[in-house]
């Protein structure tokens, strides 16, 4: 959510910078502006609504600012207006800031400042500490040491980037809880919150830790704490190119992700799959070797689409490895004072790594003691970097608000975890065997779901009508019935729930008319015959039935209306196939309503505040 882009340099500062917002559109946002330093002046413009009116807003004027910071704001403290989008400046109008995260005393802040006859125009917390910052300048008549002062005084989270001018070449920005990095150019520098506006430009890059702040000028920068600690940071290399978040000749970036996950599931094992040794090789684990085999119980934590990630990891971990797992949304997870043993562990899963839910809750159980693991996508993030251990997912840049290809990288990486560990205690090296051949054939079978595409598409034509839908699923299988219902919501804002398939009897059976869709995931298991009996109280009710089943599985065609068909594997992979055809569905079913599928409303790609 929010977007920071901020520049100096030899360039055009508000091409830089709309260049770099337009980056970041994908991760949802309501207005748009940006300030630079024209002729000794500060100047502002902003705009709610799209960066295509904040470009509007722009026409016909002619900028020749080397300086400059950016923003795309998700509302938070006051409704999305022109008023309220960032940059927000203090009352001189010669300092300006754009934030990403929440000020949590800012109305305390805002109180103070008031009593000091300071006045203010927006609804945002993010405006108190602009203002705050202008006061602290007026004390110190130095900028750095201003907004050191100001957050100082700060609670809550921020990623933020200041330009001023009474020190016009000069950008400052900070972290709390929200990432910032920065991008080192020749004579040049570039400030982002997110990799993608950066990678045009350079791919050398300073990850900045929480409570720790840059000072950028036009030939050097220098990093300190908010405490004037002065620190030392590495360089890193970014990995991905600018083709990985272009469109690639697909209507929309969910589309292309969908169709990416062969590579993306090859990705997340390759190298890791030792197949005729029935094992898996996860070096990101070694540091906690000792602890893995120590291990009495596990908690999995994460949100959203990660959070059934880790439903499905509960059944992975149990069933090949005997541990008992407890999986956590990582939003209350901090808030009810979780009992953590001694030979305990937490994964974190988050495709983003700063999800600030479930950083909260990495930094909960750290305090507590306990080792904890994440599985994040992005190398550098927060989480990756407060964890004891890990294993990326490899997914790549995923541009589209509603996940797809990390959730399968997650299934994928958590089955590689559960391999791992079972054979460290007791799953033979057979069965071993037979689990890792049977992953490496999941790419394949993606493809040859990928290619029932056209078939999908016409069954969401059918069933666009429809305000409603169950999903439902058993055994690993639950866990998808809960994402494909997720996806449907998000992007075609079409209500839908997911439930264990015996569960509907509890309840949503009294929901089941004509007018109902239900969908069952139904593969050939052990628990098939169980689920067939849900399907025909379904159909006795006059529901229309929606079945993902098993090639060859003609019985199925006796009880279901429309039958999309997934490949044969092991019953614990199946949700890594099951899943690809309720993203299609999900996705044509937005795509038939005219919905805005990769930015869709209300929704953010990586939500940084609670």
């Amino acid at each position: 959510m929010c977007g920071i882009v901020g520049y100096i340099g030899k360039r055009n500062a508000v091409k830089v910078l709309i260049n770099g917002l337009q980056r970041l559109e994908y991760r949802g946002y309501d207005s748009a502006g940006l300030s630079i330093v024209e002729n000794g002046e500060l100047v502002t413009f902003k705009k709610k609504g799209k960066v295509a009116e904040l470009v509007k807003l722009l026409e016909d004027r002619n900028f020749d600012s080397t300086v400059g910071i950016a923003h795309t704001r998700w509302a938070t403290h006051g409704e999305p207006s022109d008023i309220n989008a960032h940059p927000h400046t203090d009352n001189s109008g010669k300092i300006s800031i754009v934030h990403n995260g929440i000020i949590e005393n800012y109305h305390s802040l805002k109180q103070m400042l008031i009593s000091k006859g300071y006045t203010f125009v927006s609804e945002t917390d993010t405006e108190v500490l602009a203002v705050l910052i202008g006061y602290f300048y007026e004390k110190t008549k130095d900028l750095e040491e201003a907004v050191r002062t100001a957050l100082s005084e700060v609670q809550g989270t921020f990623g933020i980037a200041v330009l001023s001018s009474y020190e016009p070449d000069k950008i400052i920005a900070a972290r709390r809880g929200s990432p910032m990095i920065v991008g080192i150019g020749e004579n040049e520098f570039i400030v982002a919150s997110d990799a993608a506006a950066i990678i045009q430009y350079t791919r050398q890059v300073i990850y900045l830790s929480d409570n720790e702040m840059v000072t950028l000028n036009r030939e050097s920068y220098n990093t300190k704490t908010i405490d004037n600690v002065v620190t030392n940071n590495i360089i890193h290399l970014v990995d991905f190119d600018l083709s990985k978040i272009e469109k690639g000749g697909f209507e929309h970036f969910m589309l292309k992700e969908i169709f990416e996950q062969p590579q993306t599931i090859r990705d997340s094992f390759r190298g890791r799959l030792l197949v005729e040794e029935g094992e898996a090789r996860l070096g990101g684990l070694l540091p906690v070797l000792d602890k893995l085999r120590e291990v009495d119980r596990i908690i999995i934590t994460g949100c959203g689409t990660s959070w059934h990630a880790g439903l499905v990891g509960e059944y992975l971990i149990e069933n090949l490895c005997g541990i008992p797992v407890e999986v956590e949304y990582a939003s209350e997870f901090r808030y009810r004072n979780p009992i953590i043993r001694k030979n305990d562990i937490v994964i974190a899963i988050s495709q983003s790594g700063e999800t600030a839910d479930t950083l909260a809750a990495v930094q909960e159980a750290k305090q507590k003691n306990a080792t904890v693991l994440g599985i994040v996508n992005v190398v550098g993030s927060s989480i990756a970097r407060e964890t004891n251990a890990g294993v990326y997912i490899h997914a790549g840049p995923e541009i589209g608000v509603a996940s797809t290809k990390a959730f399968t990288s997650q299934l994928v990486v958590l089955s590689l975890i559960a391999l791992f560990l079972g054979r460290m205690r007791n799953l033979s090296k057979i069965e071993g065997i037979q689990i890792a051949r049977a992953i490496k054939e999941l790419p394949s079978q993606v493809e040859k779901i990928l290619d029932k595409a056209e078939q999908i598409r016409e069954i969401a034509r059918e069933f666009s009508y429809s305000r409603n839908f169950l999903y439902l699923g058993r055994g690993y299988n639950f866990p998808v019935a809960l994402e494909g219902a997720l996806k449907l919501k998000e992007i075609s804002y079409i209500h839908a729930e997911g439930y264990p398939s015996a569960e509907m009897k509890h309840g949503p059976i009294a929901l089941i008319d004509e007018n109902m869709p239900v969908v069952f995931i139904a593969p050939k298991d052990e628990i098939y015959d169980k689920v067939i009996s849900n399907i025909e109280e379904v159909r006795s009710r006059k529901g229309r039935v929606i079945a993902v089943a098993t090639e060859n599985d003609e019985r199925i065609t006796k009880f279901a209306e429309r039958v999309i068909y997934v490949p044969d594997t092991l019953p614990m992979l199946t949700p890594i196939l099951t899943v690809i055809p309720l993203q299609l569905l999900a996705y044509y079913m937005a795509v038939e309503l005219g919905c805005n599928v990769d930015q869709p409303r209300n929704l953010a790609k990586s939500v940084t505040v609670e």
